[in-house]
């Protein structure tokens, strides 16, 4: 159970370091050989992505994403809490929404047989972890949320 509490900190480091990696490489390789390892910037684009979606699921679990409280902060607090509710339950919809329409992209790209330009490799395989990580992002943000009225 640890290993799916841990998940997408292990999911960022993995990322993080074969990124690392992958860029070190083209650098020795660019300045060694004076050519470039061109598929890289694909690679590492897409790593990028996925850091962004793993590390908002890191950021909502801890309850560390992105809010404006100056307003909320001077509300009473009946009217704090309906607007904290609000705010929570249409997060939710524009997670639910993420992981719906990601999924629908790798559908679409599966269905196409869409290629990337680098590699040539299918291009779902590059957004086939975007709607698990939507999910992931949701999972957290409910977690914390439910961690918030319980507390």
């Amino acid at each position: 159970m640890r290993f799916l509490d841990q998940f997408e900190k292990i999911v960022c480091s993995l990322l993080l370091l074969a990124m690392t990696t992958l860029g070190f490489a083209n650098v020795v390789v660019r300045y060694g050989t004076n050519r470039s390892l061109a598929a890289t910037e694909e690679l590492l684009t897409g790593g990028f992505v996925l850091l962004t979606v793993f590390g908002a699921a890191i950021a909502a679990r801890r309850g560390q994403h992105l809010a404006v409280e100056l307003i909320t902060d001077m509300l009473p607090a009946v009217l704090r809490r309906a607007v904290i509710v609000t705010a929570t339950l249409l997060s939710t919809i524009l997670l639910a929404a993420s992981v719906w329409f990601c999924w629908q992209l790798v559908a679409n790209q599966m269905g196409t047989g869409m290629r990337s330009y680098g590699l040539g490799m299918p291009l779902w395989w590059y957004s086939a972890a975007l709607p698990f990580g939507f999910a992931l992002v949701l999972i957290r943000f409910l977690q914390a949320a439910l961690r918030g009225v319980d507390g």
